[in-house]
């Protein structure tokens, strides 16, 4: 592996790729630190420490969104509005028939689509930072972290709010704009190095915070401590669901196809066997992303409700726990139904059965046993749904994982996010597109890729 490391910095394109990268991922880090001209840094660092779920619902959508929502900085919004945008488009893309007109033109299709996603990308970030400015300073809302001279009755001004919302939205197009240069001139996809940078930059923390909790003795489990046994079973669960999102990752259906043999003259061509690979987990992160969207606004609606209507308090504290995040049996029961529900939507999206039997017909290939057109449209059908009910049960495996070793080990979320969820498929699924991109200029040069042997 240290030889592959080295030859891969002997390539002076690879190399200047690898760099270039690297400076505009230190970019990102660096503004990812620096917070708004407004915000009392030491208070909104200890308001995000608290509880709660605003807080808990900003944690869960940075890991996703390579953003800082809880302490309110340049890049407090991460990508999240470009995500959000480039969802919408792609789902309208399915039901609105310009848009379907605009992805079958190819690339210029492509980059208009491109341009209507900036646009709508800007609208988020508008929108989005003003509701995250109104419900993380509003007064009454816990203890204010504004500085007094920018604020009038407690409120931030309405020239600053203007300001903070134009910076946070210039600090959104600004990461669109980073993860475009490492697309273009760096290696990889920009966007999930941005997210993935994100991920693991939480890491450190978790280690020492776990470090600090650290008890050597033999204490058992779930008792807040961190003793020798939980350390065990930690390292042994890390290896074993790292090894599992691989397996499933990488994991495909491949369905024997064969071309249809042509006669031309004295020749006959075609009759040759292939195969059409189907992934195993052809959604990928998105349903655990829209489920767990999805199941913290209940949670954060009746928050907000308690100070609204004091008098139905207990009740809909009662309500707002039981969609609080590893703490109910309905909370994990929803969730894993979410998960399937967007895993078929989702997959359904991306992947039309009647679209590739077409495509198979023209082609002149077909599968065997079954007719091409209709009855290659019925058999893609039911592959479709048995790869998804297996992909989906996965996805929800490994997504509750966190709340159960936080539910039941007393371990740290932070620390319990690594170990399934968005974070971990996120990580695995980057990492392993950057080490086909890297392999890619490996192979053109006649070296053996990082996986080869």
């Amino acid at each position: 592996m240290l030889e592959k490391l080295r030859i891969i910095f002997t390539i002076p394109e690879l190399r200047k790729k690898i760099f270039l990268t690297l400076a505009l991922l230190a970019v990102y880090r660096v503004g990812w630190q620096i917070t708004l001209p407004v915000i009392d840094q030491e208070a909104a660092y200890q308001a995000s420490q608290e509880g709660g779920g605003f807080n808990d619902f900003l944690r869960q959508v940075s890991v996703f969104s390579a953003s800082q929502l809880t302490q309110m900085t340049i890049f407090g919004l991460g990508i999240m509005p470009y995500i959000s945008a480039s969802i919408i488009l792609q789902l309208l893309g399915t039901v609105w028939k310009p848009l379907e007109e605009l992805r079958k033109e190819g690339e210029a299709g492509r980059k208009k689509i491109n341009e209507y996603t900036r646009y709508l990308t800007v609208l988020f970030c508008v929108f989005q930072s003003w509701v995250f400015l109104r419900m993380s300073t509003a007064a009454g809302s816990g203890p204010s972290i504004l500085l007094p001279q920018f604020t009038s009755d407690g409120e931030l001004t309405l020239f600053w709010t203007i300001a903070c919302v134009l910076t946070m939205t210039a600090g959104t197009i600004f990461l669109m704009w980073l993860g475009e240069q490492i697309d273009e001139y760096g290696i990889g996809n920009g966007i999930s190095l941005l997210i993935m940078a994100g991920i693991l930059a939480q890491m450190p923390a978790a280690l020492f915070s776990m470090a600090d909790n650290f008890d050597f003795r033999l204490g058992g489990l779930g008792d807040g401590q961190t003793s020798v046994e939980e350390i065990v079973v930690l390292g042994f669960l890390f290896v074993a669901v790292i090894a599992g999102v691989v397996f499933i990752t990488l994991g495909k259906r491949q369905i024997p196809i064969h071309a249809a043999k042509h006669v031309r003259g004295n020749r006959v061509y075609g009759g040759t066997k292939s195969s059409l690979p189907l992934r195993l987990n052809m959604s990928g992160v998105m349903p655990i992303i829209f489920a767990s969207s999805l199941l913290m606004l209940p949670a954060i609606l009746f928050n907000l409700l308690q100070s609204w209507l004091p008098q139905y308090a207990p009740t809909l504290a009662s309500l707002s726990q039981m969609f609080s995040s590893g703490t109910s049996f309905l909370y994990n029961l929803l969730y894993v139904v979410l998960i399937y529900v967007f895993s078929y939507f989702w997959t359904a999206v991306i992947f039309n059965p009647k679209e590739m039997a077409e495509n198979l017909r023209e082609s002149g290939t077909f599968i065997q046993g079954y007719r091409p057109g209709k009855s290659t449209e019925k058999y893609l059908e039911r592959v479709f749904e048995r790869l998804t009910f297996v992909g989906a049960g996965f996805l929800a495996v490994v997504a509750i994982v966190p709340t159960i070793l936080n539910s039941l080990m007393k371990v740290d979320f932070m620390i319990a996010s690594f170990y399934g969820g968005t974070s971990l498929l996120i990580a695995v699924s980057v990492a392993f597109d950057l080490v086909q991109k890297i392999d890619s200029h490996l192979v053109m040069r006649n070296y053996r890729g990082l996986l080869g042997d």
